[in-house]
């Protein structure tokens, strides 16, 4: 069971696993808000371990990428309005990266390139379950095909301690627009179940 924050309504606070997070950030910081503008205060790249208690709780990059730490690449993001925009995001987040390879996307193989989302509280877990659960009855239903297996292999985890990754990965893509990213929009639009 998530820790129940004391407020009521759902945490701003998020963090998605997608493979290289530096096409996580460009797709949700460019193309998610270009969708819904104003609908992120704040983002960053870093990673997260799905342990609370982490062997080591402040990785470097290189520590992370030897795939030994448990660490997963992640895109922290701060919504405005979570209630009016978190499914939105979650169903994005389906769109750009392939959510049927474990611990892969294209030529990024580790598990810190795991497909997951780290929610804050129960209401996030229980959207973010739902919305894979309708990926997935897509996948099973032929409405979606532009994935590489037909098992959805997402997971979702308790958010714990973030790490922020060393400012020259901050907005990466952006600084270098003809980086490495292996991300692209695999389906325009969310089919109806």
């Amino acid at each position: 069971m998530m820790t129940q924050l004391v407020s009521s309504e759902m945490s701003p606070y998020v963090a998605l696993g997608a493979g290289c997070y530096w096409g996580t950030e460009k797709y949700i910081k460019k193309d998610f808000q270009s969708m819904l503008p104003g609908s992120i205060k704040a983002t960053s790249v870093g990673f997260m371990n799905p342990d609370s208690d982490p062997k080591i709780t402040d990785p470097t990059y290189g520590q992370v990428t030897s795939g030994k730490t448990g660490h997963v690449e992640v895109l922290w993001v701060e919504l405005v309005d979570p209630a009016a925009h978190f499914e939105e995001l979650v169903r994005f987040f389906f769109k750009f990266h392939d959510p049927t390879t474990a611990d892969r996307q294209g030529n990024d193989v580790g598990t810190q390139y795991a497909s997951r989302i780290f929610v804050s509280d129960d209401e996030q877990a229980k959207i973010s379950t739902r919305v894979r659960e309708e990926l997935q009855q897509h996948l099973d239903a032929g409405k979606i095909a532009s994935y590489s297996g037909t098992v959805v292999k997402t997971k979702i985890s308790a958010a714990t301690r973030f790490t922020q990754a060393h400012e020259e990965h901050q907005e990466y893509l952006f600084k270098n627009p003809s980086g490495y990213c292996n991300h692209r929009i695999r389906f325009n639009s969310w089919p109806e179940l």
